[in-house]
Order: C-alpha cells, then sequence, then structure tokens
C-alpha cells in the first residue's frame, strides 16, 4: 500500500469569491495591509469564546496591557475590519489620494475582501465585531514612528452604522474611525502586505502565526524561535503541550502562506523557511526597500519643494518608488527632496 498524501491546500478554507465582483475594483487590487505592531504584540484573542479578563505581556523592556468590554476582547477575525481599513488607505496613497482617519466601508465588499459568506448573519457578525474593536482598550509603552505611547487607547475610536429600516433591514455601510495611534503607525510606515490566503487559514492560531514569521522573517531565507517565545508572541491561552502539538499540525500540513513551517523537537525550535513567494502575482510584495527615519525638518523643505501637495502621501509614494527600483539612497533626505521636486514639476498642484 502507497503512502497517503495531502495536499496542503486542502487545509485552507475555499475561496469563496475567486474571481471578486468586477466592479470592486478597489478591492479586489487593493494589497492587504497591516499595522507591524499588531503583528509583532498580541492585541488580538484567538477563541471563539468571549475573552473579558485583562491581559497584560513584558517583554525586552515593552509592556502591553489590554483591557477588553463587557462583549469581550477584539478578535484575531474581529481584525479583518482594521485590515481592510489600512488596506484602502494604503490603495489611496498609492494612488496620490487624500487619506483620513475616517474610512467608509461598504459591508458587502468587506466580506468579499475577507472572503467570508454574505448571509444575514455575517453581516450581524460585522456589527458585534465593531463593538468589541471600539470597547478593546489598550495601555503600552509600545513605540509607534518617533514617539512612544505610554497612554490608553482604542484599536477605532468610533464606528458609525447605516442600514435599511427595520429589525431585519440589510447593512448598508458603516464608518469607522481608526484611532491616533493605528493612523500614526500607518503614515510612518510600519506596514507590511500580507498573502491573500491569510484569510483562508482556518484556524486563529495560523493567522496569528503567519503573522509573526511575516514581521520577524520578512524576506530572509530563514528564521527560527524558541517555541516558549513563539507561544507568548501568539498570546494563545493554550498550554505549552497543546501548543506543541498544534505546531506540529502546522509543520506536518505546511499549508502557511510565504513560509514553510518546520519543527525541531530536540531543540524545542520553530524554523521558517522562505517560500519565495512575496512577489508572487497573488499580491505580496516587500513595501519598502529603506525603512530608516526622515528628519523632521525635511517635511518643511519638502512643501517648498512641492506646494500644495500632502508630504507624507509624497513619502509614501517615494517609499514605494525606492521599493519597486530596488534602491537605497546614500543621503535620503536630498533624494526625498528631489523626488518631491520632480513630483511638482510634472504634475504641478494638486
Amino acid at each position: 500500500m502507497g503512502t497517503e498524501t495531502t495536499n496542503p491546500r486542502d487545509q485552507l478554507i475555499p475561496d469563496r469569491h475567486p474571481q471578486h465582483d468586477l466592479f470592486i475594483c478597489d478591492v479586489s487590487d487593493a494589497v492587504l495591509k497591516d499595522v507591524m505592531q499588531h503583528m509583532e504584540h498580541p492585541f488580538y484573542s484567538l477563541s471563539k469564546k468571549p475573552e473579558t479578563n485583562v491581559r497584560r505581556y513584558e517583554h525586552n523592556g515593552h509592556w502591553l496591557e489590554i483591557t477588553p468590554s463587557v462583549k469581550g476582547l477584539a478578535t484575531i477575525y474581529d481584525k479583518d475590519i482594521l485590515i481592510y481599513c489600512i488596506s484602502q488607505i494604503m490603495h489611496k496613497l498609492r494612488q496620490g489620494e487624500a487619506v483620513s482617519q475616517r474610512v467608509r466601508i461598504n459591508c458587502r465588499e468587506l466580506l468579499i475582501f475577507s472572503n467570508r459568506g454574505t448571509s444575514g448573519r455575517d453581516y450581524m457578525a460585522l456589527v458585534e465585531a465593531l463593538d468589541r474593536l471600539e470597547g478593546t482598550r489598550i495601555r503600552t509603552n509600545i513605540v509607534t514612528g518617533d514617539e512612544e505611547q505610554i497612554d490608553g487607547f482604542g484599536l477605532i475610536d468610533a464606528s458609525s452604522i447605516r442600514r435599511k429600516h427595520g429589525l431585519d433591514g440589510r447593512l448598508l455601510w458603516c464608518e469607522v474611525k481608526l484611532s491616533d495611534w493605528v493612523f500614526s503607525a500607518i503614515r510612518a510606515q510600519e506596514v507590511l502586505t500580507l498573502h491573500r490566503d491569510y484569510f483562508r487559514l482556518r484556524k486563529p492560531l495560523e493567522r496569528r502565526v503567519y503573522e509573526i514569521a511575516r514581521k520577524h522573517c520578512g524576506q530572509q531565507d530563514s528564521w527560527k524561535i524558541r517555541l516558549s517565545l513563539l507561544l507568548k508572541k501568539t498570546g494563545s491561552q493554550s498550554p505549552e503541550k497543546r501548543f506543541r502539538q498544534m505546531v506540529r499540525h502546522l509543520a506536518q500540513h505546511d499549508h502557511l502562506p510565504d513560509y514553510h513551517v518546520e519543527f525541531d523537537s530536540e531543540r524545542d525550535m520553530v524554523i521558517f523557511t522562505n517560500r519565495g513567494t512575496m512577489k508572487s502575482a497573488s499580491g505580496s510584495l516587500a513595501l519598502v526597500s529603506w525603512s530608516g527615519r526622515l528628519d523632521g525638518e525635511v517635511h518643511a523643505e519638502a512643501r517648498s519643494a512641492a506646494p500644495g501637495w500632502d508630504v507624507y502621501v509624497l513619502e509614501q509614494e517615494w517609499r514605494l518608488w525606492l521599493a519597486e527600483n530596488e534602491i537605497t539612497p546614500n543621503h535620503p533626505e536630498k533624494h526625498f527632496l528631489k523626488f518631491c521636486a520632480s513630483w511638482y514639476a510634472k504634475r504641478g498642484r494638486p
């Protein structure tokens, strides 16, 4: 008898909307984005049951305290809404359009974007997710951009919902106001691209492990981490023995996007190896080739070089241009100002 083999992609949720809706061009074209700090620290619950206990994490001098509302901690599935919002903002930045903390969401587009169903139950799940996102409060000393945030904040500051009149009225759209913290992280280029199959991962832990690999392994050939530390980073409430079993399963089926997973039982290490898919047609690519910080004063000079333009939008365009052309500038401030002047010469005022 031959050994039975399974296709790793059989472990994934079917792609419910493989063609997408052709008229939703901004959704089908948008590249999945996530804030890097969200990928580094366990902000979200991996449980489908409401978690109402306060969490606190400490690692290498950073601490994070998360207080859920009475409806429970925001889950990793609720996070789909934030990924959608961030993706829409990044798409607009690439098109040179103005952006703000308020993001209007067409609910059907969001459900398709995140590979969900479009039944009435799926629409109601969005309302519940907004409640948890808005109710979850965080205190932390995590650094974003050039600032250290040590006060409390939420993942979203506010939300509003529009629906047809009546109890059975279909949800039409909702609007989310991202918190200052999340929006400043986007402005500071602290975002990474996710593989579209992220939304096809069946288990919350699989999503979380992928995020961690994407943040730490990135485009390196490989990256390894102690199982105990990976457990800590995931925020999983499972005992280490059970967590080890789940990692073994993940390595056995090897269906994680972008990375092969291997478990070294002798050293109790998890090893991620790059599949080399991040520049594939699936929509994954590196965001920046130069991730340094510009001198704060250069933005004032940039306003003079490109009058009328949002200099932070121009900085994003410049970074994308560097990445696409694989350029690492020796004098980034001078290079950025030259880019701004060239941008203005070609386009004039907005």
